[in-house]
């Protein structure tokens, strides 16, 4: 019999199977234990974080469409255009914001749901909470670390591989540089731009915006890269972990014969009994005497009604329920 985790044949040397892990004889799921789905879930929470991760490189590069802005309003020394650049940027980054709220609400409720899957595969010994899962991504100190030991431990047991797979790596130290990257480079656009003319009225004044849009765009390009790699990483992580996930509670069969079954796990139905049909109550016959073979047996009649039981007539609508 195959491996009931990743199918494969085990070898009677060992008492798991040397790809994944699992005791010969285990089921693929607790029987009784609750599991959830998470392969729609995992496509939502993919498609939010890759359009979260498209509109902040929109943003990021807004300093191109900044310079040009900036060019315009130097040349006709119109302040209303210098405006209009900072009405651009608020429309640009307005749908990041809203994208990676949506993003934020969907990994969260994924990375619970797939770290509370665990406690259904036989096997998985996870050390962090199922809690965890949820306040690691909100807690400020334990946001730069809770998430991605969470998320290592469902990639480990949910993909049958003893090591911590080294897209994991990847992901969290891109996620690390984009999201610590885009607040200092936030702060320091914001201290350079409070140096700026409010109300620019020459060509020199004009020609500071010009060099603050250009000087802008360098230090953007570092987080919108790792704002990339980290989306592509993690949404090839979110696909594997919930396809892989999805196949493990499909293949659930109930426990083989001898494992310890889950309290939970219901008991074999009594076969039902046959149907019996209402009818009046058939007097007892009088027992058949003992016989040597050959002789010939006189059958009594059946004794008729007691007088302790005298029989009723049937009223009207039948004889149940009279």
């Amino acid at each position: 019999m195959n491996c009931q985790t990743c199918g494969d044949a085990p070898s009677p040397a060992f008492e798991e199977c040397q790809r994944c892990g699992t005791r010969t004889g285990q089921p693929a799921v607790a029987p009784g234990v609750p599991t959830y789905a998470v392969r729609g879930l995992g496509v939502a929470a993919s498609v939010a974080v890759g359009a979260t991760a498209v509109l902040f490189l929109l943003s990021a590069l807004f300093p191109l469409l900044g310079v040009r802005l900036a060019r315009s309003a130097a040349a006709q020394l119109d302040r209303d255009v210098l405006l209009g650049a900072v009405l651009a940027e608020v429309a640009f980054t307005l749908p990041f914001v809203l994208a990676l709220l949506t993003a934020a609400t969907l990994v969260v409720i994924w990375t619970w749901r797939v770290r509370k899957n665990l406690d259904a595969f036989p096997g998985a010994a996870p050390t962090q909470g199922t809690g965890w899962a949820i306040a690691g991504w909100l807690v400020p100190i334990a946001s730069f670390v809770v998430p991605v030991r969470v998320v290592a431990e469902v990639a480990r047991y949910s993909l049958w591989r003893r090591r911590t797979p080294g897209l994991i790596w990847l992901w969290w130290a891109a996620w690390l540089v984009f999201s610590i990257g885009d607040r200092i480079v936030a702060q320091a656009e914001d201290r350079r731009y409070e140096r700026l003319t409010q109300w620019p009225r020459n060509d020199g004044e004009f020609a500071t915006y010009v060099r603050f849009y250009q000087d802008a765009l360098p230090p953007r390009l570092l987080p919108a890269v790792a704002c990339l790699v980290a989306a592509i990483s993690f949404i090839v992580l979110i696909r594997r972990i919930s396809a892989a996930q999805q196949d493990r509670i499909a293949r659930a069969v109930p426990a083989w014969p001898g494992w310890p079954g889950h309290p939970g796990w219901p008991a074999a139905a009594a076969p039902a009994p046959f149907p019996v049909a209402h009818t009046a109550p058939v007097p007892h016959a009088a027992p058949v005497p003992h016989a040597a073979p050959g002789a010939a047996v006189e059958l009594a009649p059946p004794a008729g009604p007691s007088a302790a039981s005298p029989q009723v007539p049937p009223g009207p609508g039948g004889t149940i329920g009279a």
